[in-house]
């Protein structure tokens, strides 16, 4: 299989490409102590975290408008389904776990998380996986009172599907398809037939230049769970002559009698487009639009205030109402085109002129306010996904909020809320953050890492950490990951016999681990709280050893573009969290 995406992944593509993931055993965790909390296991008591959009909080939507982008932080690669007058709406999660969050709305602006897609280890193995593979670019589709979601674990399974009645969950076991490439995609005729597109190898398995990649058609069997009569529809892009590169993310639907082919070309970078073609018959070749590209901000002056780039892999929905309306991803840069939050979701309307579709006219800026749709208001977010926010986790639950994740898949039970209730137990294991930079088929590489994402360019994240006298020898604190090679930790050293420390490590694709500032935490310390605050690519890290203590600044300046794309690469955002680390 070929996995093109940027120019990062030539590297991924000179590897090995048939891997064997090779089980995991799980080491013997420490006892529960008498108390019924696990000795040695490092204690977290709280997590906040804050938030600002200066933006959004400058210019606030005006009533009956609503702000992009509706999901901000690390949710790219969107795609959207409608099943009555419900909404559903699904994002990559390349090698975190669980995968594929599922969201509902009844307005397509406010959204809540209803689950995880595959949300078991029987779903989702990423074992061994560098964090920018796994799960590529989901697509979900309802038909016939059934969901569908299809998908690509780069580097594991490859192409396959799941099903489930409930959106909610629970979702079926994956059923693996013999298809190249990724981003596969259903598409339900009205006349009974059921096909797949994705994206594949150009013919005869021979580029004509770098970025040269085809659209597949299959049709595919549900009862027989297979695919048959597979052919190229899309060779190169709209224009093979201008040698167009990386056609990707396509979705297919019908109105008016036309079929349409809807991809993505240029990229996932700053050239990234949305393009369209259409045929009145599946068997006739695809036409493409004359005014191609349909969104695209590539021509845009990069310079402009408050540029969103990117713009592209959009899919798109129609209303009960006729309206028609696009889901895409963007990003917001800051200075040096760095972009820590990685690629989020955006929302605006479909408007039509002689059967073809218009998302955003070429040289317009993408509008930040845009008029809501004429559709029944949804119940505001649980959690809060755009604007200005702050939450709070005190951990009282039983089980971990759906904004929390892992990375890679979990194979042993490392982390507890009920074993001291109130407070997040996690097992320092000998797992780094940096443990996989290439696929492994030997390794499980799941540190004991709580994250959720960073999703806003201006922010401060901070967690309490109880120094139990008792603890074995190891690290424990607050981690902000870009990927497998770049990092910041913020945590306590602790060594039997000798006097804790606070430590600010760093790591970046350039350099190993290095420790960037610490201090000697005083002997009657109980606990610590340790802060990161950013704003762009300036970046504080702080803690206090007292509830109400004044905060002491481990280190100020810090250039916070290491947890950019445009830095590590690959196509993540900024993740931020609980770890701990045993040192034995």
């Amino acid at each position: 299989m070929i996995f093109p995406k940027f120019p990062t992944h030539r590297l991924l593509q000179s590897l090995a490409l048939a891997l064997v993931i090779v089980p995991f055993t799980p080491p013997v965790l420490a006892e529960t102590t008498k108390g019924g909390a696990v000795a040695g296991w490092a204690e977290f008591t709280s997590f906040d975290y804050e938030g600002s959009d200066p933006v959004f909080d400058q210019t606030p939507p005006k009533p009956g408008a609503f702000h992009n982008p509706i999901l901000t932080g690390f949710y790219p690669d969107p795609s959207i389904c409608r099943a009555g007058k419900d909404f559903y709406l699904i994002n990559s999660t390349f090698s975190y776990y669980p995968g594929v969050p599922i969201f509902h709305s009844t307005d397509l602006v406010n959204w809540n998380q209803i689950g995880h897609i595959l949300d078991r280890p029987s779903q989702l193995d990423v074992d061994g996986l560098p964090v920018s593979c796994g799960i590529f670019a989901p697509a979900i589709q309802y038909h016939d009172g059934l969901f569908y979601m299809i998908t690509t674990n780069v580097y594991g399974i490859g192409n396959f599907y799941v099903t489930a009645k409930n959106p909610a969950g629970p979702w079926s076991e994956p059923v693996k398809l013999p298809l190249d490439g990724i981003d596969p995609s259903f598409f339900f005729d009205d006349d009974g037939r059921a096909y797949i597109v994705h994206n594949g190898n150009p013919p005869d398995k021979k580029p004509l230049y770098d970025g040269h990649r085809a659209i597949w058609l299959w049709e595919f069997d549900a009862k027989t769970q297979s695919v048959k009569n597979g052919r190229i529809v899309v060779n190169g892009g709209v224009d093979i002559s201008k040698k167009p590169a990386w056609i990707e993310g396509p979705h297919l639907f019908k109105r008016n009698g036309w079929y349409y082919l809807c991809a993505a070309e240029g990229g996932t970078g700053p050239n990234h487009s949305q393009v369209i073609l259409r045929t009145k018959s599946l068997a006739e070749p695809f036409v493409p639009f004359p005014g191609n590209p349909i969104l695209t901000q590539r021509d845009m002056d990069p310079n402009r205030p408050d540029p969103v780039t990117c713009l592209g892999h959009a899919d798109l929905v129609e209303t009960p109402n006729g309206e028609w309306w696009a889901v895409f991803l963007g990003v917001r840069p800051y200075g040096g085109g760095y972009s820590n939050l990685g690629r989020e979701t955006y929302l605006l309307p479909v408007t039509w002129e002689n059967d073809w579709p218009m998302i955003l006219k070429p040289g317009v800026p993408l509008p930040r306010n845009v008029k809501r749709p004429n559709l029944p208001p949804s119940a505001p977010a649980k959690t809060p996904l755009n604007g200005s926010f702050s939450v709070h986790d005190d951990f009282n639950g039983k089980e971990l909020g759906q904004q929390w994740f892992f990375l890679r898949t979990p194979r042993e039970p490392w982390w507890s809320l009920t074993a001291k209730p109130g407070s997040l137990m996690i097992a320092p294991r000998p797992v780094a953050l940096h443990s996989i930079d290439k696929p492994d088929p030997a390794a499980n590489g799941n540190p004991s890492f709580v994250a959720r994402r960073l999703q806003h360019v201006r922010y401060s994240a901070s967690t309490t950490l109880v120094l139990n006298p008792a603890a074995t020898a190891g690290d424990a604190g607050l981690a902000a990951l870009q990927n497998d090679t770049n990092y910041f930790f913020l945590g306590v050293h602790t060594e039997p016999g000798k006097p804790r420390s606070v430590f600010l490590e760093q790591r970046t694709k350039n350099t190993s681990a290095e420790t960037l500032a610490s201090e000697t935490l005083p002997e009657n310390a109980k606990a610590i709280t340790f802060r990161m605050e950013g704003d762009g690519k300036d970046q504080t890290f702080s803690y206090r050893v007292t509830k109400d203590g004044e905060w002491k600044v481990l280190k100020a300046g810090v250039d916070g573009s290491i947890l950019s794309t445009g830095s590590a690469g690959g196509f993540v955002g900024a993740t931020l969290g609980m770890y701990a680390r045993s040192t034995r």
